[in-house]
């Protein structure tokens, strides 16, 4: 069985998820946002109370709402953090902003194991796919777990709406592609894990999400839209 543990961290309400399985001790930390003392000490104080150790850092994005607390995790830890390359420039162009968002030097200083579409990150008995979808950031991604059918969307999905695109290197058109593309063909029973907000799945999103019900006209032959095959 695997465990998802949810904390809600920063003042932009980020979700952190630690993962792992019960015949493991090791965990994979999902986009750690831990934004002080107090929120880094409730993710590493669960990890210390229930004997996990941290195998992996997994990043669906770097913006710094979702980066706070990498580089003291992979200081303290020793482990990798895997992101997409593209990321890096996006560090990069929000560290310049830092003091005048949330009054904090980013720590940036953390080194990154690079991603690809299609890759996968093997940690903690669990198997990730890497799936590519730009358009909140160029580097953006999510996680697919396909055995133990759950996936985690960053920015990209969200419950009911999706990910912002009037950011500096977002791209709207990018975004729906991504969308349409690469996560409404995934079955429609797949939990889904987003950044911000509740939980959802991929059928009620590609059914309810205002901003996808537009693309989702059914040929009436097939039953399928624009050559997805429902599953």
């Amino acid at each position: 069985m695997t465990n998802i543990k949810h904390f809600t961290f920063n003042f932009l309400r980020e979700h952190c998820f630690v993962v792992w399985k019960d015949d493991s001790h090791k965990a994979v930390l999902v986009d750690p946002g831990a934004f002080d003392d107090v929120e880094m000490a409730q993710l590493t104080g669960f990890l210390t109370e229930n004997w996990l150790e941290p195998a992996a850092i997994i990043l669906t994005h770097s913006h710094y709402d979702h980066i706070f607390g990498v580089g003291r995790l992979q200081r303290r830890y020793g482990i990798k953090v895997y992101m997409h390359p593209a990321e890096r420039e996006v560090i990069n162009r929000y560290a310049t902003l830092a003091p005048e968002i949330v009054v904090k030097r980013i720590d940036s200083d953390f080194e990154t194991t690079d991603i690809a579409d299609g890759s996968h990150i093997t940690e903690a008995g669990l198997d990730f796919e890497v799936i590519h979808t730009p358009g909140h950031s160029p580097g953006s991604v999510c996680y697919y777990e396909k055995a133990e059918n759950i996936l985690f969307s960053g920015d990209t999905l969200f419950a009911g709406t999706i990910g912002r695109t009037d950011l500096e290197c977002s791209d709207y058109d990018d975004l729906i592609r991504s969308l349409i593309d690469k996560l409404m063909g995934l079955p429609s029973e797949l939990d889904v894990f987003p950044g911000h907000g509740p939980s959802t799945t991929i059928g009620d999103e590609r059914t309810h999400n205002p901003f996808l019900i537009p693309f989702n006209a059914k040929d009436p032959e097939t039953g399928n839209v624009d050559g997805i095959t429902f599953v």
